[in-house]
């Protein structure tokens, strides 16, 4: 990852917007932050959230809160616990989550 012109500043997530995404099941809240070509996520699943489509963006993703499950197109499955984290290259391992018992994301991509 390479980052350009983007000078030091600080986020306060709790006064970002955020935006209602719907899944198979469940919804997902983002509030998000654009820094250039770098997109910067505070991401809160709720409890049964399900990805209603394979992802093929790269991320590097940490879980703060909760459980999330991630399933790789090739049956692969991961699960991250607070404190864990996954990177995946655009369009190397498409995947999608899921969180059964909700969680709490920091995402940059």
């Amino acid at each position: 990852m390479q980052i350009n012109d983007v000078p030091f500043g600080t986020t306060d997530w709790s006064q970002i917007s955020s935006t209602r995404h719907e899944g198979e099941s469940g919804f997902a809240i983002w509030r998000t932050c654009q820094f250039g070509t770098l997109r910067v996520r505070m991401v809160e699943y709720s409890p049964g959230y399900r990805a209603d489509h394979w992802c093929e963006k790269g991320h590097i993703l940490l879980c703060l809160e909760g459980e999330l499950h991630t399933e790789l197109e090739d049956g692969r499955t991961y699960t991250l616990l607070p404190g864990m984290s996954y990177q995946v290259a655009d369009r190397a391992d498409p995947h999608r989550s899921s969180a059964p018992i909700g969680a709490k994301l920091f995402i940059v991509d």
